[in-house]
């Protein structure tokens, strides 16, 4: 089975506990994995430093009370195809294992996890990793190791995401005759004669009012 060995223990290992050896200190919570190590467990901080200082060691984080993974650590070391991400605190990440289904779940959606039947945002095929590996186990369609193929395919595709995209030299060549007709329509524009002066403004003469008439006075 394509499932590396430290798997199902990571899947199975209660996190966030408070250290027994760091109980005092403030980052005592156990919420990280070693990928070296065997049946270790999860650990704090401070174990990190003075035991697995030169090993691969990832980080649970915690989501609404359920453990995720940050997708550019897991990524590293595991193959996470067809598996539902999330967007949280402006960092890409997944969960570890299936949810509870909430009482407001959206029913008839199209894309549901093959194994819990949990409503997914985009076509993917599981919610988590844990029911990844059940799917893994029942149906043997999918892989969490990396193959020589996938790797190429991953490999291209940072290539492509780092490469920047050029216009075609047809399009390139229109922009520049664009440029050039804009050019000398500017410059015809500059050099045009000058136009003549406007009429001078012309006064309509109307009558002008006479004044109110008085009578003579009345003689004696």
């Amino acid at each position: 089975m394509l499932v590396p060995s430290w798997l199902e223990s990571l899947l199975s290992t209660t996190f966030f506990s408070i250290c027994s050896t760091h109980r005092d200190a403030p980052r005592s919570e156990c919420n990280m994995y070693c990928l070296d190590c065997r049946n270790v467990g999860a650990f704090c901080f401070y174990c990190r430093s003075s035991r697995h200082k030169d090993h691969q060691v990832i980080q649970i984080r915690r989501s609404s009370y359920h453990d995720v993974v940050r997708v550019n650590e897991i990524q590293k070391v595991l193959d996470i195809t067809a598996v539902q991400t999330y967007v949280i605190n402006s960092a890409r990440v997944l969960f570890l294992n299936e949810r509870p289904q909430p009482k407001t779940a959206v029913k008839g959606s199209s894309h549901i996890c093959e194994v819990c039947g949990r409503s997914l945002l985009d076509p993917f095929r599981f919610c988590s990793l844990g029911c990844k590996l059940v799917g893994l186990k029942q149906n043997g369609d999918a892989s969490f190791i990396f193959s020589a193929k996938n790797g190429e395919g991953n490999e291209e595709g940072r290539r492509r995401e780092g490469t920047a995209i050029r216009l075609p030299s047809k399009e390139g060549d229109q922009f520049g005759s664009e440029a050039t007709m804009q050019h000398q329509q500017q410059e015809q524009d500059m050099y045009e004669s000058t136009p003549p002066p406007p009429p001078p403004p012309q006064y309509s003469r109307s009558r002008r009012r006479k004044g109110i008439p008085h009578r003579a006075p009345l003689g004696p």
